[in-house]
């Protein structure tokens, strides 16, 4: 497509033409915008909300919730307390040939952003990235997923009620219109997605040297050995497996169990799956569908490829192609080179693989890309010193899953095919901001002591300066 013929580009110029001007805007003034925002979503449009994402893809109106709404209050809220102080410049030390002036940091708003959403939670990875955005003091387009349809469409609403079009726009469309977007040259792209499409993101933000994020997914393994807590572990393992089918990126993708945990725990998974879902997850008002026929297909043909080839279900398994409806599945015997040990699973499938020990769970973890998340149940601190030392992730919990995301204290993101960048709270302020050096000299500087040209004498005061930093 050719620049020129760009159907954004008027969009997108409106917004460069105005940042100057919002990026001068004191925190009173952002927090306006977020308070506007924190409104929307807690009373105006809280129950709309649910009704799309329930007719997307029958996600339960608690976990909208707990999972869409909460965490972009949550933000807010965190932001609000916090942010006079992060807008202030920051005050840092200078090295004694620097001596008579004083350095600091000045946060900036990187200018206009594109915020590129997924399906799987649309309000939370849609509005959680654009808080940030705010706070830092930018412009920002939009563009959420097609595959959840009324949720965008009311996510437009939202956003043409609350915001002037060169401020924050939404707009909607297939893979078109993101390749469209992607065209133009953002100062910061935030993008959410696979890593196959989050390359995509990466080549074409390279064209314009646009800064990114990129918070992708992997297959996150959980490791649990005998010393674990069984109904405790099974009980919130199921629950970072069942939440929204499955469809979570920080979702334990795999178990590694030393062989006294493998009996326990796959008794107590079957137990914790029948008691969050005691007439059947086809039946309950609490489970969530696959997205579509598509990723549907995609798993049912992934499970049948590993029962083919001498996988066991232990428990679960049945399929509903009309309603889109996967069972919570556990399964065993899964060869290390089938599809559900090679991809991200996406859905509530949760292969178990018997290791010997805390070793063989790391090599097994280190032949793959590093993951977004990795999680240990274990009382053993030597195992957990051992495994924490030895592989790389984006996050981790010990006896817990998925609640590290939560927390606007700490950094969220991948490392690597994981991700790129750091997102929530401070980490996501500064994702949006460029951090600009600044250097004030107040006297003389000692730094002229040695221009040209360059003497005997000036020579050993270098050297004596080389000696006392020894």
């Amino acid at each position: 497509m050719n620049p020129m013929e760009n159907p954004y580009k008027s969009l997108f110029q409106g917004q460069l033409e105005r940042y100057p001007e919002i990026g001068r805007q004191d925190h009173k003034q952002r927090l306006a915008k977020l308070g506007a925002l924190e409104k929307a979503l807690e009373h105006d449009y809280r129950q709309a909300l649910r009704e799309a994402l329930q007719a997307d893809f029958k996600k339960p109106f608690l976990e909208t919730d707990l999972t869409e709404i909460y965490p972009v209050l949550a933000e807010i809220k965190y932001v609000r307390r916090n942010l006079r102080d992060w807008m202030r410049p920051k005050r840092v030390g200078s090295s004694l040939p620097l001596l008579g002036s004083r350095s600091y940091i000045r946060y900036e708003s990187k200018g206009v952003c594109l915020i590129l959403s997924p399906w799987n939670f649309p309000v939370n990875l849609t509005f959680g990235p654009l808080v940030s955005a705010i706070a830092a003091g930018n412009c920002c387009i939009l563009k959420p997923s097609e595959h959840t349809p009324e949720t965008s469409r009311l996510m437009q609403e939202i956003v043409e009620t609350l915001f002037d079009p060169t401020e924050v726009a939404l707009v909607q469309g297939e893979a078109e219109t993101a390749r469209a977007l992607l065209e133009l040259p953002f100062n910061h792209i935030f993008f959410t997605g696979s890593p196959g499409v989050g390359k995509i993101v990466m080549k074409a933000a390279a064209e314009h040297l646009s800064s990114i994020t990129l918070e992708l997914g992997g297959k996150s393994p959980a490791y649990v050995d005998g010393t674990a807590s069984m109904d405790r572990t099974a009980r919130r393992i199921a629950w970072g497996k069942c939440t929204n089918a499955g469809q979570v990126c920080v979702a334990p993708d795999y178990l590694l169990v030393t062989p006294e945990a493998r009996t326990p725990l796959v008794e107590a998974l079957k137990k914790q799956f029948d008691a969050f879902y005691p007439g059947g997850a086809e039946t309950s008002q609490s489970f969530a569908r696959i997205i579509n026929d598509q990723h549907f297909q995609r798993l049912r043909s992934a499970l049948e490829e590993a029962t083919s080839r001498g996988a066991r279900i232990l428990h679960g398994g049945r399929c509903m192609e009309g309603d889109r409806f996967l069972e919570p599945t556990l399964i065993e015997g899964v060869p290390e080179d089938a599809r559900l040990l090679q991809e991200e699973i996406f859905g509530p499938v949760l292969p178990l693989v018997t290791v010997a020990d805390a070793g063989e769970a790391i090599a097994f973890i280190n032949r793959r890309e590093r993951p977004l998340a990795l999680y240990l149940y274990s009382s053993n601190r030597k195992h957990i010193r051992q495994i924490m030392a030895a592989t790389r992730a984006g996050s981790s919990c010990i006896n817990h899953n998925v609640v590290q995301y939560s927390n606007h204290h700490l950094p969220f993101g991948g490392v690597n095919h994981s991700g790129i960048g750091k997102s929530h709270g401070h980490y996501g302020f500064l994702e949006f901001s460029n951090q600009r050096a600044m250097l004030r000299q107040y006297t003389p500087s000692s730094v002229e002591l040695l221009l040209p040209p360059y003497t005997g004498l000036k020579q050993k005061m270098v050297d004596a300066t080389l000696r006392w930093f020894k």
